[in-house]
This record gives structure tokens, C-alpha cells and sequence, in this order.
């Protein structure tokens, strides 16, 4: 026997702190009966305790509570969620997306009246003719506004004016303008469905690129017409459009074919500038693949050939 045995007193005492232990153990965990005889039972009769640790990813997926879905929660709050994480014209249509193009924010509303949005564009035409920011104005015949309604919500931007456009006062007139309408076809567009505008609405002297200044003192002009148009998706035709519309200083062939965000918010596609195929027909093929994805991005499928 030991001593315990031989001294009811001090076997009571025991008894009682090991009564005191197992109470606080219970109060900790929340169990009830007695103590399992086990680390491992004590876990599983813990079970999905908020103290208690759980290193299984799929058993914490199954012990938390299922998020509501948008259509379960209050409209309230489905709305405050619906301005917080917008989605952009319908759901994506290509896995090849980027993710800079599936998590942008829906564009401001467009102009959906085609009297009113009209109406706003010729105000915008009418302050353009009157320009004189820049030095381009000085060698000007006419400024170049744009062409094409946008209905499709398919916009062009090229970079500037050249001669045929300057006498015209039409943008993409000339053997560039022409091979842009056949792209323009190819993909299942009139030409009036789409808009098309340049980064600056003068014509730079001997077709050079425009400067920064002078990109700085038109583009308040694109980025209204834009405001008013609300495009889907833009394309933006060469270094010079690229470069004004998203201040970066990156080449465009190292930009083509991947898909950015103007302001954060509309799909971007740069792609060779139609002047550049003229020179170079074997980038017709780069071309046309950032076409695709375009329409792809707009959930259009390329039109039938023709018999």
C-alpha cells in the first residue's frame, strides 16, 4: 500500500484537485462526462471548436459557414456588393483572358440616346475645330474628329491625322484607313459600327509623331468622346496610341497582343498600327490573332466566309 492509502485525508485532497482539474478542463473545452483518456479523443470530442486548431483545408471549407449568395443577401446589400465588385459586359468568354482584363470595374454608363450622345459628340467636334493648345493647329487644313457611330462599342485609336485625313478631315482615309476597313469586315463590323479617332485631331508636319505637349493638350478631347461612348473594348493601333492612352514608354512589340486596362477600367488591346502592315505584311498574322481576342473579349464569334 502506499501512503495515499493509509491517509483518507490526503486522499480526499487529491480527489478533490483532481475534481478541480477536470471542471477547469471541461469549462476550457466545453466537453461533458469525463476527460477522454487522449490527446487524439480530446481533439475529436472537441470537434469544430473555435479554440481549437484545424490544419485540414478541406475540413475548415466544411466547418465554416456557407457565403450567401448575391440573389440570397438582402437587394441592399447585394447592391453596395454589386458597386463594390462590378463585372464587366457579360461574363468572360476565353480562359486566355488576363486577369487585368476579367477583374476590371464596369465603364461609367454611356450615353445609350443616339440624338443625345450625338448631340455631345458635336460639342465636343465644335470646341476641337477651335483648338489652338498646341502648335499643330498652325499647320493644319482641318482638324480630324472621327468617323463611325460606336454602336458596337468597338473603338479604334489610331495616332494621328496623315495627308489624306488632313484634306478630308476624316481619320483613316488613306491606304492605312482602307486596310483598317478590311480588318474591320474580316471581323463581322461595319464600318459604321465601330469608332475611330486619333490620339491628336491635327496633323503633325511631314507625318511625324506627335510630341508629348502636344499628345498632353488633345487627349482631354479623346478621353471625352470616350466618356461619352463608353467602349467595350479599345484598340489601340500602334506605339503612338498605346503610349498616349496608358503613359507608358514600353514598344509595341513588346505591348501587342496583351490585353490592359485604360483607366482601370475598359479592355485594352494594342496591335500593330495598319501603316506598319503596309510596310510589313507577315505581322498581318500577329494582327489578326489580337482581333480574335477581341472578339472573344466582346462574346462574338468570327462571322462565315464567304462562298
Amino acid at each position: 500500500m502506499t501512503e495515499l492509502d493509509d491517509d483518507p485525508a490526503e486522499e480526499l485532497r487529491a480527489l478533490t484537485r483532481a475534481l478541480r482539474a477536470h471542471a477547469e478542463w471541461q469549462s476550457i473545452t466545453g466537453a461533458a462526462g469525463l476527460e477522454p483518456a487522449s490527446a487524439e479523443l480530446a481533439q475529436s470530442r472537441r470537434g469544430a471548436s473555435d479554440d481549437a486548431p484545424n490544419d485540414d483545408p478541406v475540413a475548415q471549407l466544411e466547418s465554416s459557414p456557407r457565403r450567401a449568395r448575391p440573389d440570397e443577401r438582402p437587394s441592399a446589400e447585394r447592391a453596395a456588393s454589386a458597386s463594390d465588385h462590378p463585372t464587366h459586359r457579360g461574363e468572360p468568354k476565353s480562359a486566355s483572358r488576363t486577369a487585368e482584363v476579367t477583374s476590371r470595374t464596369l465603364p461609367s454608363p454611356a450615353v445609350t440616346d443616339p440624338v443625345e450622345r450625338q448631340r455631345q459628340l458635336d460639342v465636343i467636334q465644335v470646341e476641337v475645330r477651335a483648338c489652338v493648345a498646341c502648335p499643330l493647329h498652325s499647320t493644319r487644313t482641318q482638324t480630324v474628329f472621327s468617323r463611325g457611330s460606336g454602336g458596337s462599342g468597338l473603338m479604334f485609336v489610331g495616332e494621328g491625322p496623315g495627308a489624306d485625313e488632313d484634306e478630308q478631315g476624316l481619320p483613316f482615309v488613306g491606304k492605312a484607313g482602307q486596310l483598317l476597313d478590311k480588318m474591320i469586315e474580316a471581323m463581322g463590323f461595319s464600318c459604321d459600327e465601330v469608332y475611330v479617332a486619333n490620339i491628336v485631331k491635327c496633323r503633325p508636319p511631314n507625318n511625324r509623331k506627335p510630341e508629348p505637349s502636344e499628345m498632353a493638350a488633345c487627349l482631354p478631347f479623346l478621353e471625352r468622346q470616350m466618356a461619352v461612348l463608353n467602349p467595350e473594348v479599345i484598340v489601340a493601333l500602334g506605339a503612338t496610341a498605346v503610349q498616349g492612352l496608358l503613359g507608358t514608354t514600353e514598344g509595341i512589340t513588346r505591348l501587342r497582343g496583351k490585353w490592359k486596362l485604360y483607366k482601370g477600367k475598359t479592355a485594352l488591346m494594342p496591335t500593330f498600327h495598319p501603316a506598319y502592315l503596309l510596310r510589313t505584311p507577315s505581322a498581318k498574322r500577329e494582327v489578326w490573332t489580337d482581333l480574335q481576342a477581341v472578339l472573344r473579349q466582346m462574346g462574338r464569334s468570327l462571322p462565315p466566309k464567304r462562298a
